[in-house]
């Protein structure tokens, strides 16, 4: 069964004055998620409602895309990547990767749950760019469809599912989070390796 939100709308094209208020009509009205106003005015996506967000670095969360791991919508900006996930699954971070047994061991892997904010990717197929936008702005790699609910494509942890289609169809959070966090250390011993020794 597919669950739809009323009103889609098609990418919007920034206008002059406010180059951004069709991109947040975009979000709010065709997709139904909270927005909020960043210092430049660009649109900010609130975590917590709807969705959380992993963060991580956009070489781990390439080489977990390529694997073919199931996930919802994916953005990148500059060198992080950012997976939408269940919202609470932020909270579930931490006691996930105790119980993968990945406690105690650094990785450059974060979440933003309940009252966080992440920058706003251009729209799908939006024309045009505003001209304060920087090169590195946020860009959807996986986007989210207008009209269709993005939480039953959203990774949720098996324990919590009561059965229904849509659940049992929903990526595994913590197969993801298991993949993620092998890819953020296989980077992170790259990385290592590939820092010249220092003598005294």
């Amino acid at each position: 069964m597919v669950h739809t939100v009323p009103g889609p709308r098609p990418a919007p094209r920034l206008r002059a004055g406010d180059p951004y208020r069709g991109w947040r009509q975009w979000y709010e009205d065709g997709l139904g998620w909270a927005t909020a106003r960043g210092p430049g005015g660009e649109p900010q996506l609130l975590t917590g409602l709807r969705f959380d967000v992993l963060d991580l670095p956009a070489e781990a969360g390439l080489a977990v895309l390529g694997r073919g791991a199931r996930t919802g919508p994916v953005a990148l900006e500059g060198r992080r990547m950012r997976l939408l996930v269940a919202a609470g699954a932020a909270e579930e971070l931490p006691g996930l990767l105790d119980w993968l047994e990945w406690r105690g061991i650094p990785l450059d892997l974060s979440a933003t749950g309940a009252g966080g904010l992440v920058a706003a990717p251009a729209p799908a197929g939006a024309a045009g760019r505003s001209p304060v936008m920087p090169r590195e702005a946020a860009v959807w790699l996986r986007p989210p469809e207008p009209g269709r609910r993005v939480e039953p494509t959203l990774p949720v942890t098996g324990l919590g599912r009561t059965g229904s289609g849509s659940e049992r169809s929903a990526p595994d959070l913590v197969r993801l989070v298991d993949s993620v966090a092998t890819a953020c250390h296989r980077v992170r011993l790259r990385r290592g390796a590939a820092q010249p020794l220092a003598f005294s």
